[in-house]
């Protein structure tokens, strides 16, 4: 392919250290400081939210702003717990039983965005019943703020080398420096603007001019079913591991697969909010 590209089509990738701070053996990844950022900005802007009478009509929201403190410590180990198990289950299975010691390396990346979905909804079902208020308006609530954090992975990801795209003649292609001589789609930027910016736009307005955070799980639901239909969209472009292949077709990924049922519970929740709503 790479002989019918001119050379100025092709963009100059970045050398940007994956570490961005090195202390004696301790490192600080872009990779991980995303995580850390992205959880941290959930957090204070969940508290903006819950604080806000407006969004929430006569009462406020019953959910407080030391509710969203205390939750903040599940959230991570949701995120988590439930990133590293769903990508050592779907993505690489056989090789962390090989090694089980590189199951706790999460710096050297290796995260499931279904896995952490999932992890993060387990740790908000279980703290809104202890608490006792809705698990739905938690939902929303976090849901609003966690774009920011899925942009700024995708963007660490495009630091580290990992994860791109199909190769490609398009004018902003990049030559991964471990991606072999092919110019590739920057998929990983693709996906930092459809579910980090796009994304968090969208739920700005549903939260702030819809008043969306009225109908419980509306909001959540919208964030799942966007981030779905994103990531099917995006894998279309995207380069599919290499361990895994292509499922089906010779275009068919794990990342679709996984995707799917997310836009149908996304629409079936944004449905339920409407209908309760009515009631």
């Amino acid at each position: 392919m790479t002989e019918f590209l001119l050379p100025l089509t092709v963009l100059t990738f970045p050398q940007i250290d994956p570490v961005l701070l090195q202390i004696g053996p301790l490192a600080v990844h872009w990779y991980g400081l995303g995580y850390v950022v992205g959880i941290l900005f959930a957090w204070w802007y969940a508290r903006r939210l819950v604080t806000n009478d407006r969004l929430w009509g006569p009462g406020g929201s019953a959910i407080s702003p030391v509710d969203i403190d205390d939750f903040l410590i599940w959230a991570a180990a949701g995120v988590v717990l439930g990133g590293r198990l769903g990508y050592i289950l779907f993505y690489d299975f056989a090789r962390y039983i090989e090694n089980p010691a590189s199951i706790f390396a999460v710096w050297q990346g290796g995260m499931s965005f279904h896995g952490g979905l999932t992890g993060v909804t387990l740790a908000m079902i279980l703290f809104a019943r202890r608490r006792g208020f809705s698990i739905w308006s938690l939902f929303d609530i976090i849901a609003a703020g966690v774009p920011v954090g899925f942009g700024l992975v995708r963007v660490t990801n495009f630091i580290n080398s990992e994860l791109w795209g199909r190769p490609t003649d398009v004018a902003w292609s990049f030559v991964f420096p471990n991606g072999g001589p092919d110019p590739r789609h920057p998929s990983q930027l693709y996906e930092a603007l459809l579910e980090g910016l796009a994304l968090f736009i969208v739920l700005r307005l549903l939260t702030h001019s819809a008043l969306k955070l009225k109908q419980p799980g509306f909001v959540a639901g919208a964030m799942v079913a966007w981030y779905g239909a994103s990531r099917i969209f995006v894998e279309f472009f995207r380069e599919p591991d290499a361990h895994i292949g292509y499922l089906a077709g010779g275009w068919l990924t794990m990342g679709m697969i996984l995707s799917v049922p997310m836009v149908l519970l996304g629409v079936w929740a944004m449905l339920r909010a409407q209908k309760a709503a009515a009631a």
